[in-house]
């Protein structure tokens, strides 16, 4: 769904919740045999940047966050995993170490599928392995997007940019755009954005006496989309 009229945040959403869908009964209920469960504390890693996938992850509830970090610890946040989402295929597939690194963003459950049962079913499911080529062409243009987006941005326009994003992210099933709360540190935000927390800070107070959005200790409330569309620049 775009966030307003002429302006769509298909481009910045990966499609990966959708693989499963359609894929016969005997696959699907042998996959979900073979899923390990496991729950993510806020914080906990996931996978680490340049170690070998042993299998695939399947996000079931919460959020992960995508990211790469600098020798300093510094991160830069690629990109937010939603409920139904897969994460780690990508290097599977490749026979390639991990390219970035995942964490639980908050309290999170994940099912992990190794890699042998993965490429079983794969292997025999011409409609999977279409579904993902599809999903690996969709998430490069993402990252494109997402590149081209983010490189000569001011950032203010980065932070009204990521706040459309977010709120997409944030939407609960049923739940009216006003009343979607986006629940980040504010460390985490700026490192979406990729500006200095002081920076991200002020640009908050900005937006919320300009009424673009308020704010409840860690949330935040998107309230004049349009206008944060505006300020992006991105159409």
């Amino acid at each position: 769904m775009p966030a307003t009229a002429g302006f769509s945040l298909d481009k910045f959403r990966f499609r990966s919740d959708s693989v499963f869908e359609g894929l016969p009964k005997a696959d699907l209920e042998f996959l979900e045999s073979k899923m390990i469960i496991n729950k993510f504390r806020k914080g906990k890693i996931v996978f680490n940047e340049g170690s070998y996938p042993s299998g695939i992850f399947y996000l079931l509830k919460g959020k992960v966050k995508k990211f790469k970090a600098d020798r300093e610890g510094r991160e830069q946040i690629i990109y937010v995993c939603n409920s139904g989402e897969l994460l780690g295929y990508p290097a599977l597939l490749a026979e390639e170490t991990f390219c970035d690194s995942a964490s639980a963003l908050e309290d999170s459950i994940i099912a992990f599928i190794p890699k042998t049962d993965f490429l079983y079913i794969l292997n025999r499911s011409q409609m999977l392995s279409t579904k993902l080529l599809k999903n690996l062409s969709h998430e490069f243009g993402v990252l494109e997007n997402s590149i081209a987006a983010f490189a000569h941005k001011s950032v203010r326009e980065r932070l009204a940019l990521s706040l459309l994003i977010l709120k997409d992210k944030y939407k609960e099933k049923g739940e009216t755009a006003k009343k979607t709360e986006i629940i980040l540190s504010r460390e985490d935000l700026s490192n979406i954005v990729g500006t200095a927390v002081e920076t991200l800070v002020r640009l908050l107070h900005d937006f919320k006496d300009e009424g673009l959005i308020e704010t409840e200790g860690r949330k935040i409330r998107v309230l004049n989309a349009k206008a944060l569309v505006k300020i992006a620049n991105f159409y």
